[in-house]
């Protein structure tokens, strides 16, 4: 009786041709669609409901658990730009302020690292002053025009400018 080896085999194919593919997959085509913040949505590092406040949010999904909100994108970089910060992020998504309302910003979510962000204007969010969140750069540099600032791709925002602490971490005795 003559056995055919190959059938197990060939049935684990398409599973690994599946896993090889993700593997090589952009880390936005993942599946991790971007959500829509709703009345009970929180942020993340400090509790604050989003909805409550003006500027641009921010969301993070990891591989693993549900994604983290943030009620302002200086958080969501300071998030990010952590050295400490290991976990796999497969998504990041915020807003394209050129179409959501600043006072109440709800959908408009675009990648995150595919971004334009001006650093440096006068324009507030929860967390006072603000890095804008644009999908296109000419958007950027329009609001960066009339509100101050200076209009960056997300790979030139360093730690430094989405510092959180308030100068607290520079205060001397």
């Amino acid at each position: 009786m003559k056995q055919n080896y190959w059938r197990p085999a060939a049935a684990l194919f398409p599973a690994l041709l599946s896993a090889a593919l993700l593997m090589g997959c952009d880390e936005t085509k993942t599946g991790a669609a971007a959500r829509e913040i709703t009345k009970d949505t929180s942020c993340a590092l400090d509790g604050m409901v989003l909805q409550d406040f003006p500027g641009p949010k921010a969301q993070i999904h990891y591989e693993q658990g549900e994604p983290e909100f943030f009620c302002d994108t200086k958080e969501m970089f300071s998030q990010l730009l952590r050295p400490e910060q290991k976990r796999r992020v497969v998504a990041v998504y915020t807003q394209d302020m050129a179409k959501a309302d600043w006072n109440n910003p709800q959908s408009y979510w675009v990648d995150a690292r595919k971004a334009y962000y001006v650093v440096g204007s006068q324009k507030r969010g929860s967390m006072g002053p603000t890095v804008a969140s644009f999908a296109q750069e000419q958007d950027a540099r329009a609001f960066a025009a009339k509100e101050g600032g200076k209009a960056l791709p997300y790979d030139q925002v360093t730690l430094d400018m989405v510092d959180l602490t308030g100068g607290v971490v520079h205060d001397t005795m």
